[in-house]
Formats: structure tokens, C-alpha cells, sequence
């Protein structure tokens, strides 16, 4: 079977890492990967902040549980070590279709390095608050970005789960 193809019927939400950070260069390589997405145009109006500093980590951590509305001491990140935040260019008609191809493509890449992954809700609603916007003034980050989702990367703590049986039904052919 293809490699890619592989890695697509393989590749697992996983929901429990264990705390060691992976090495850079393989985030490097799972970025880079996402900045291959196919994007509208070719704009390539996406952008990803690396968060690997555990500090940043765990507020971001914090403002994504509040928005959940999740009990104090959860992580909706599973132990993730490292955030790979991707937002697009809200200027462009496909922001949110390129950005998710970004979070696609890096959650495949980080299968394939033996790294788990799983893309994390409500990075639009942490860019709309004011630590979000301090963040990105810190990063001199200007322009009208919305946070598209966060690609949370790490070792896997315990097995990768198995697919569930696709449903049927869910393929048209028009010959």
C-alpha cells in the first residue's frame, strides 16, 4: 500500500501523551509540512506559532479550558508538550479551508515521525481575547488572522487506537 495512503488509514486523535518534548527538528519537519498545504490561490495566508515553552503552554492550556467550560485542572490538550497554532488570513475567501489543510498535513507528518497528534478546538475564540491579541503583538503579528485550530504534538502515552469501521453509504459514483 502507498506510505501516504498508509498514514491517512492509520493516523489516530490521540488523547494521552506522555511529557517529554519531541525533538525540534521533527516539529520543524511536521511545520514544514503544513506549509505545503494546498491553499486558495496559492496565497499561502496561513501562519503557525510554535508554542514549546511550557509556561506558554499551560496558559494557553488555561484560556482553551475556560472557553470549554471545562473544571479547573482538565486539559483539553491531553499533556500535549508542544501547540502548533495555525491561524489564517481572515482577508482571504478560504482562510478556513487553507488553514485546516495546514493542521491536515501536520497531524500526517507527525504520524509518520511515530509522533501523536490531534487537532484541538477554539483557537478563534483565544485569538478574540486580549491575552490572544497580546500574544500575537508580542510576535509582531499584525493583520486580521483568526485562529483556525491548534495541532497538538507529542509522544503517545499507551497504544494508538484503532480505526473505527467506516460507515457505508457515504460514496457516490456518477460514471
Amino acid at each position: 500500500m502507498n506510505e501516504i495512503i498508509k498514514a491517512m488509514e492509520e493516523r489516530r486523535s490521540i488523547r494521552g501523551f506522555k511529557p517529554d518534548m519531541p525533538a525540534k527538528k521533527d516539529l520543524e519537519e511536521i511545520i514544514e509540512a503544513g506549509l505545503y498545504a494546498a491553499n486558495g490561490r496559492g496565497q499561502q495566508a496561513t501562519i503557525t506559532i510554535a508554542i514549546t515553552n511550557k509556561e506558554l503552554r499551560d496558559e494557553i492550556v488555561e484560556l482553551n479550558r475556560k472557553i470549554g467550560g471545562w473544571e479547573k485542572g482538565f486539559d483539553p490538550f491531553y499533556g500535549a508538550p508542544a501547540i502548533l497554532l495555525v491561524l489564517a488570513n481572515k482577508d482571504r475567501l478560504t482562510y478556513v479551508n487553507d488553514g485546516s489543510l495546514v493542521i491536515g498535513n501536520m497531524m500526517l507528518a507527525a504520524h509518520s515521525l511515530g509522533l501523536g497528534s490531534i487537532w484541538i478546538h477554539r483557537a478563534k475564540e483565544e485569538m478574540e481575547l486580549p491575552e490572544g491579541k497580546e500574544l500575537l503583538k508580542k510576535l509582531g503579528i499584525e493583520g486580521d488572522w483568526e485562529g483556525i485550530g491548534h495541532c497538538a504534538v507529542g509522544y503517545v502515552e499507551g497504544e494508538i487506537p484503532k480505526a473505527a469501521e467506516r460507515k457505508g453509504g457515504r460514496v457516490y459514483w456518477i460514471e
